[in-house]
């Protein structure tokens, strides 16, 4: 007797243990094993992370289980964790210890304080890929001398598995870590290798220009609602032929100039709006808003 009630004593126990840690601890995990080796670490949980993230695992590039990140914020990593998937930790040097290939998604005013953080060390066993806005590469290697860098310039469409990204390669980086990036990139969109003295002009093209499009979208589906097509449509309208649009500079082969030809007709509708474009000089505006990027990614630089 004593023996039985010894046993349904500890099972009751080990119930309610299970209970307190799945119940009251439901990101459990948040905290990854110590002898975890993750293949890829992301420094940083902010949106531009996220939607790699996100891209790496729908496309099985990476598993959960591959992918490890670190956020300062308790709440970040609990978010993360849940919506992901992936395990978090607290510091940038759990990460370096735990991961070779090493994503720093920070924001560039804290470069130099994640590289001053106490036990993060990247030594030669590192890849580092860079996707901090206007830091050089030239100023990483001063921080990092034997990591193997690599700078990349993304855009958050890689979410939807249909980025732009630009890449240029550090002075250690192997043919290696170069096939590995491109892999990477590629798997969430559009990837090219760039010398570094254009990634601020990559910056203009695809890394800002989605939010001037949005614009131009938000713009076109205003009108169509203010002349009574609902909300929904009038945005899926828009957005399809967004898609579309790209499309056709993607595969026909046709310049812009073309392709806006062979929408307008003489004495037709399109030609009217073009005008109306021309008239305010979209163009000249179009242009001084990407020039006012890459100055800026350029000023960012140093």
């Amino acid at each position: 007797m004593p023996s039985l009630i010894y046993n349904v004593c500890r099972h009751a126990s080990d119930l309610l243990y299970k209970w307190l840690f799945d119940i009251l601890l439901p990101t459990k995990e948040i905290w990854p094993a110590d002898n975890m080796k993750a293949k890829i670490g992301f420094i940083g949980a902010g949106r531009m992370a996220e939607a790699m993230i996100g891209g790496l695992i729908s496309e099985d590039v990476y598993s959960e289980k591959e992918i490890i990140g670190c956020a300062p914020s308790e709440a970040t990593r609990a978010r993360v964790a849940s919506k992901l998937g992936i395990a978090m930790y607290g510091t940038a040097a759990e990460v370096s210890r735990s991961a070779d290939v090493i994503v720093i998604a920070v924001k560039p005013k804290h470069i130099s304080g994640l590289f001053g953080e106490d036990g993060f060390r990247l030594g030669p066993e590192h890849l580092v890929i860079s996707i901090a806005a206007g830091i050089r590469i030239k100023t990483l290697e001063s921080y990092v001398p034997d990591a193997r860098i690599v700078r990349v310039m993304p855009n958050h469409c890689c979410m939807v598995l249909e980025g732009a990204s630009g890449y240029s390669r550090g002075t250690r980086a192997t043919d290696g870590d170069m096939e590995l990036v491109d892999g990477i990139l590629s798997s969430v969109g559009l990837a090219v290798e760039v010398a570094e003295e254009d990634l601020d002009a990559v910056t203009g093209m695809s890394g800002s220009s989605p939010a001037f499009m949005y614009m131009f979208a938000d713009a076109i589906a205003d009108v169509g609602k203010r002349n009574g097509l609902p909300a929904d449509v009038a945005m899926d309208l828009v957005a399809q032929s967004f898609v579309g649009a790209g499309k056709m500079m993607l595969e026909t082969g046709m310049t812009p100039e073309e392709l806006i030809d062979s929408v307008c007709s003489p004495g037709g509708t399109t030609i009217e709006g073009v005008r109306v474009l021309d008239g305010k000089d979209m163009r000249s505006m179009v242009r001084e808003a990407v020039e006012a990027v890459i100055d800026k990614s350029r000023k960012m630089g140093g």
